[in-house]
């Protein structure tokens, strides 16, 4: 008797129209994976497309992120500056402000609630001396992207709006102008019906275990027990991806966000963020989403588990009541996480791993700002 290579799980009906003859296998139905497979059924149409997906729904970052449609604030480039040239620098913000415009581009400012409500950094009183580094730099930044991009007095000092935030113990703010919002469950549907349309077929409850390059094709190994054969396999995993590659430097980075109940006459209008980007909070309608704290607890936050934790919670709740929504009578409606994949770079790894396998992983928490141009790249990469 031959040995099956699908589990009891699958079906006849399911195996024969999915699991046979593909051109091309992803791994991970998030961003990158869904515009990989888009861009590349644009170029091969009548090629067979399946993208494979570890849990009911993407399970890494691209439906759990905090919406913002940024590409850097003055005090992480600033702090980007200390460990890589200008040059590598100003192009990663670069490849994000371009990241942008194509993810615009492919789904619809409209069809994801596009704001270009603007980004907002706030320097607290014991962030003076960080406040006036940035302060200094704010010229030269703008210079540079203005020649990189085009785009105008990008950054600026709008302490004068303070007041009407109703924020407490903040000194001043930089404005930068350009960056904005996004409605992420519209976004992500937006490119799932873009992929139906394109006859792109999505499996979910389906995680790679490994596979093999023979040279004529790739045999994905499932932990289900499935075995499937594809021409070309593509793994855009992100956060997961040193499951399958723990050879790349790549790893996972847990990201804690809340959302409040509704709150009357909310005062927090636009994006935000403290602390060289490690917390971030913007309004959806009249809530409050309000993420990060990851360098509290960085060891413990390298984990790909789905739970909050007591530490950064804690401090996520501390930072609401006393600085964000000081005079504000607040509920917190909901906690999750999401799961993203950074490295010592911040450059994305996009590569091919054999003549058949290849990865786009390593978004660095920017997977809405280059996600999109990840998976164009990565559909020419592979075609």
């Amino acid at each position: 008797m031959n040995q099956r290579s699908f589990p009891a799980t699958l079906s006849y009906w399911e195996i024969r129209p999915l699991l046979h003859s593909i051109d091309l296998l992803i791994a991970g139905s998030g961003i990158v994976g869904l515009t990989t497979a888009i861009f590349y059924k644009r170029k091969y149409p009548q090629a067979k497309v399946l993208i494979v997906e570890r849990g009911s729904s993407p399970s890494g970052a691209s439906t759990k992120n905090a919406g913002f449609a940024c590409f850097g604030s003055a005090s992480e480039i600033l702090s980007d500056l200390k460990r890589s040239s200008f040059d590598e620098v100003f192009s990663i913000v670069e490849q994000r402000w371009n990241g942008l415009r194509e993810l615009r581009r492919l789904v619809g400012d409209v069809e994801m609630d596009y704001s270009d409500c603007g980004g907002f950094e706030l320097f607290r009183n014991a962030d003076e001396l960080l406040f006036e580094e940035c302060l200094a730099f704010i010229s030269e930044a703008n210079k540079e992207l203005n020649s990189r991009t085009g785009l105008k007095e990008t950054y600026a000092v709008c302490d004068n709006q303070i007041s009407e935030f109703g924020f407490s113990g903040v000194n001043h703010l930089i404005l930068n102008k350009h960056e904005g919002a996004i409605d992420t469950g519209k976004m992500m549907n937006k490119l799932l019906r873009l992929a139906n349309e394109m006859e792109i077929d999505i499996l979910n409850g389906m995680e790679v275990k490994d596979f093999t390059d023979s040279g004529n094709g790739v045999e994905v190994e499932f932990t289900n027990g499935a075995v499937v054969k594809c021409v070309h396999f593509h793994i855009a995993t992100n956060g997961f991806a040193s499951k399958l590659l723990p050879e790349l430097d790549v790893k996972p980075a847990r990201a804690q966000v809340l959302i409040t109940s509704p709150i009357e006459k909310l005062k927090v209008m636009g994006t935000f963020h403290m602390n060289e980007g490690f917390y971030y909070f913007r309004n959806v309608g009249n809530r409050l989403l309000f993420g990060g704290g990851r360098h509290l607890d960085k060891e413990t936050e390298t984990s790909t588990t789905f739970e909050t934790t007591e530490i950064i919670q804690n401090e996520l709740d501390r930072l609401l009541a006393e600085v964000i929504l000081p005079k504000s009578n607040f509920m917190i409606d909901h906690r999750w996480v999401g799961i993203m994949g950074v490295g010592d770079s911040k450059q994305t790894i996009i590569k091919r791993l054999s003549a058949n396998a290849s990865c786009a992983v390593r978004l660095g928490g920017m997977g809405i700002a280059i996600g999109t141009s990840i998976g164009k790249q990565s559909a020419e990469m592979i075609g």
